[in-house]
């Protein structure tokens, strides 16, 4: 009987191989389809060593067996360049190093754009200077163009209608299948038997997109190849996905997907086994137990039809709960005031972050439902993904992507501190400034974090920074310049105008970007006082202090080696200064600093402007309606540390510095 099983699950599924494939020898120097940008990059030299650093780190990527997709970035000096490859999945390692290898030589002649890509049979290569079209493949540099259907020459021979039925019954199942496989690749074969003849078919989409945009995308490639019949070969080539039929082999037979269980009905290519009815019942119990496999699948991960919700996952909490082993005290990352989170490792070897909220505050719900519906339609590089939630009864949950490196904080002053180099910073520094640029400036509607420091920076395996905790993010309506709310987020690194007056802005947000660039570069949390310095300041005001006598390379961490940066670092820290000036009219946006960024801070007019200091013993009514909306002290130490720090602005009374108000 077991061996009768294994004959079974052996004649049905024939899993894919990573042997090389010698049906065919396309000619890959030879592209399909290939562009190359026209908008310049601001330095060519800079950006094509970036490139040539992005394709070095695909290829060792592609390098190992079973690894068809890849993506790479160099981000130095601000000529960033983002790039991406993939390999039909019928190819051997070496094949594909080869087939990409083509493509870079091809894209190696653009010097006129930011921009390239280029197709062949077996792959395709694509750079950009952004990485939206990570998610979305659809971002292009050009407009015009889109999809394209390319049909072969030759017809099939007598009769046409046998062979389009059949092959368009073949491309039905593939469009079926593909968007619902875990790698959205399918390879499949169809016999015509007019002919004596095969014809092979793929169909693939870019690994990194989700399932929604894949099958929008195969739907068009089958109506393509479907006008392509009754030719004999055709293909469709568009950002997201490729798909091909010729009736000349170019993988191999065992390298077919078996797709019959992602099929809605019954696919005329599933096996007729014939045999004694214990067989067929063998047969029966297997088909059932592969749907109650997927039934159990689709419990995981189920798509949110709300429009509002596009990308993020409803996950089960029992799934959650087993991934992170119940939640268990060695799967902890961190903790603190809105909850904790958690590593979560699936049983398919994915990693994920788990945050889970804690529900003893009264705004916990509502904090849950607007990070959820806010962040679920943000994607940007330097922005930390949302990739779902769970709710059930009192359980909040955030599916998010697993920072390896953790948080800034911990390589500034904690554990890790003294390990990042000038570069590794400076790039920290400018990907935060493109995050909140994209929020400010670039979404379809004007999003605040009101949050920014370095425990809310989370750092992936290359160091580039993503923004995270959106639990507090509001919108800002066009037709306003500010909100008028109640605080809150961290003193410290909240604007003055916003913690005294409740006047929230874009410009919030820049100033506690302005804090953690002095952060950043001084290796000192803000609200930590200078003990070797006599006045006991904290750090804005010892920065302050530094630039106006001309030493602010004092600032400086000392665990960092930037003998060859040094005028860069200090231009740095005068956009860091210039993003704490008050009034807020005073501090650039966002665009404008990543503008700055990568060769330092052209004044020209611009003069910075300090705040105006006072006599520390000057005290504020804190709570008062007209002197802001402060949370309570979290003790009474921190009150007191509050009043020892005020600072007074030109358009405002006090402001704080070195307290952490409990933001739930």
């Amino acid at each position: 009987m077991a061996v009768l099983v294994l004959f079974l699950v052996l004649f049905l599924i024939k899993p894919g191989t990573s042997q090389p494939n010698k049906t065919e020898n396309n000619n890959i120097k030879t592209p399909i389809r290939s562009f190359c940008g026209r908008n310049p990059p601001i330095n060519l030299s800079n950006f094509i060593n970036n490139r040539n650093s992005t394709f070095t780190e695909i290829r060792r990527q592609l390098s190992s067996n079973g690894v068809f997709y890849a993506r790479a970035q160099s981000l130095s000096e601000g000529d960033s360049v983002f790039g991406l490859a993939q390999c039909r999945n019928y190819l051997s390692a070496a094949q594909c190093v080869a087939c990409v290898d083509a493509g870079v030589s091809e894209l190696n002649s653009c010097i006129t754009g930011n921009g390239a890509y280029t197709f062949f049979d077996n792959c395709f290569v694509r750079y950009a200077n952004y990485d939206n079209f990570y998610n979305d493949p659809n971002v292009v540099e050009d407009a015009g163009i889109g999809p394209l259907g390319l049909c072969g020459n030759q017809s099939a021979s007598q009769p046409t209608t046998t062979f389009t039925q059949d092959v368009g019954g073949m491309l039905s199942n593939i469009k079926d299948a593909t968007p619902k496989t875990s790698n959205f690749y399918v390879a499949s074969t169809t016999q015509i038997t007019s002919d004596n003849a095969t014809v092979y078919a793929i169909a693939q989409c870019v690994e990194n997109i989700n399932k929604g945009i894949c099958q929008t995308c195969i739907d068009m490639a089958y109506s393509g190849l479907f006008n392509c019949l009754p030719r004999t070969e055709a293909r469709f080539i568009s950002m997201g996905c490729f798909a091909r039929y010729s009736v000349t082999p170019f993988f191999s037979d065992n390298q077919t997907t078996y797709i019959a269980s992602y099929l809605k009905g019954n696919s005329s290519k599933v096996p007729v086994i014939a045999g004694a009815a214990g067989g067929v019942g063998l047969l029966i119990i297997l088909i059932v137990s592969c749907l109650l496999f997927l039934r159990w699948k689709k419990s995981k991960k189920t798509e949110e039809d709300a429009p509002e919700l596009k990308g993020a996952i409803n996950y089960n909490y029992k799934d959650l709960q087993l991934a992170t082993n119940n939640f268990s005290e060695e799967n902890l990352l961190g903790k603190g005031g809105f909850g904790e989170v958690f590593k979560a490792i699936f049983e398919d070897n994915e990693i994920v972050a788990v945050k889970k909220i804690k529900v003893g505050y009264a705004k916990a719900k509502e904090e849950f439902e607007n990070e959820v519906k806010l962040v679920s339609n943000v994607h940007h590089r330097n922005l930390l993904r949302l990739l779902g939630w769970s709710s059930e009864e009192s359980n909040l949950l955030l599916v998010l992507e697993y920072m390896p490196n953790g948080s800034l904080d911990r390589f500034l002053w904690g554990v890790k501190r003294g390990t990042l180099n000038w570069k590794q910073r400076y790039n920290i520094i400018f990907g935060i400034a493109r995050g909140l640029a994209h929020l400010h400036d670039e979404f379809h509607v004007k999003i605040l974090h009101r949050d920014i420091k370095s425990s809310n920076i989370l750092l992936d395996h290359d160091f580039q920074p993503k923004i995270a905790d959106f639990g507090l993010a509001r919108f800002q309506p066009e037709d306003r310049s500010h909100i008028s709310t109640k605080f809150v987020g961290t003193l410290g690194y909240t604007a003055p105008e916003y913690a005294i007056h409740g006047v929230l802005s874009d410009k919030v947000d820049t100033y506690s970007f302005g804090i953690v660039v002095l952060e950043i570069i001084s290796g000192r949390r803000c609200t930590d006082m200078n003990s070797d310095k006599p006045s006991m300041d904290y750090l804005l005001e010892d920065a302050w202090k530094l630039y106006e006598n001309k030493k602010h390379v004092m600032l400086i961490d000392e665990t960092l080696d930037v003998n060859e940066h040094k005028e860069h670092v200090k231009q740095i820290i005068e956009v860091g200064l210039l993003c704490t000036q008050s009034p807020a009219s005073k501090r650039p946006t966002m665009s404008e600093v990543v503008l700055m960024l990568p060769k330092g801070l052209p004044l020209g007019n611009r003069q910075l402007t300090r705040p105006t200091l006072i006599d520390h013993q000057r005290r504020v009514h804190i709570g008062s309606p007209n002197k802001g909306n402060f949370s309570r002290m979290t003790n009474e130490t921190d009150e007191k540390l509050l009043l020892q720090s005020i600072q007074v602005y030109d358009e405002i009374d006090v402001m704080e510095k070195g307290m952490n108000v409990e933001k739930r």
